[in-house]
């Protein structure tokens, strides 16, 4: 368990409206949230993981809309 109380949530500056997934990056993990449910679940990744699921998505890994 990791102790996201003093994490410093950020979102994309490419979320247009709003509804987007929210990142914070810690020492050792990235925790990541739905915006539109602060106090709801948090999926935690390793740092290398968040960078390839960041690097799949620029590089377009996922599809597009």
């Amino acid at each position: 368990m990791y102790d996201l109380s003093s994490a410093v949530w950020r979102k994309s500056s490419q979320s247009m409206n709003g509804d987007c997934v929210e990142f914070a990056p810690l020492a050792e993990v990235v925790g990541v949230r739905d915006s539109k449910d602060p106090t709801g679940p948090v999926l935690v990744f390793t740092r290398s993981q968040w960078r390839a699921f960041v690097d799949g998505a620029k590089d377009g890994d996922f599809g597009s809309r």
